[in-house]
């Protein structure tokens, strides 16, 4: 498989990753009032984008340059101060981590899931599937970065009734930002863990830490 061919899989919001149970907040947005429309999509995902998306390319690019996967997962940790974003991500990490180990097998895949068998963090495995599906740093903070805005676009149209013509719309708007992210994520995998993107965004960690009490929501997260 051509490593433009393997990239669109990854990407895909078909690959099997769990990844359509969760709202990326979105949710929380629409209950609060603050997520109503197209246009209020596009600015939650700007926000997004720039912040927890940033921070999982990061991470998604220096796992797929050869980082160890070990110590990015506990750089994961540090920026993700939500304990209810930090049981999401490993979940979501270890269902990547199920359908990237039956689409492109290898032992550093092995050696992660062994290490971690409670999940590793998304974004970590994301960047480990890449590299093991011959993809580089910059294919993988691309992917990290695109499902961080797809994942709410693809929730609101399911939550709000939205036009999906209109949610498809507001990524498309986005893609100058996207590619912008996604090369800022890999030049910063090109040195030490330490100095990866650490973005944050506290309101998604408030309403993560909310949504988590629901005893009725639609996505896990």
């Amino acid at each position: 498989m051509s490593g433009s061919a393997a990239l669109l899989v990854l990407a895909d919001g078909r690959f099997p990753a769990g990844g359509h149970a969760h709202s990326g907040g979105a949710e929380g947005a629409v209950k609060a009032g603050r997520l109503r429309g197209a246009g209020d999509l596009e600015h939650f995902c700007r926000g997004r984008l720039h912040t927890a998306g940033l921070t999982a390319a990061g991470l998604a690019a220096a796992a797929a340059a050869g980082h160890d996967p070990l110590a990015l997962d506990e750089a994961a940790d540090a920026r993700t101060p939500s304990p209810a974003l930090r049981r999401t991500a490993r979940r979501l990490g270890r269902q990547m981590m199920r359908a990237a180990r039956a689409t492109w097998p290898s032992p550093a895949l092995d050696e992660l899931a062994a290490a971690r068998p409670k999940g590793a963090h998304q974004p970590v495995v994301l960047g480990l599937a890449a590299r093991s599906a011959g993809l580089t740093p910059l294919d993988a903070a691309y992917a990290a970065a695109y499902e961080n805005i797809s994942g709410p676009a693809t929730a609101v149209v399911r939550l709000l009734s939205l036009d999906p013509f209109d949610a498809t719309a507001v990524l498309a708007r986005l893609a100058p930002e996207t590619e912008q992210v996604a090369q800022t994520a890999a030049r910063a995998a090109d040195g030490p863990v330490e100095a990866l993107p650490a973005a944050s965004a506290p309101l998604l960690d408030l309403v993560a830490e909310s949504h988590a009490t629901w005893p009725v929501r639609l996505f896990a997260s």
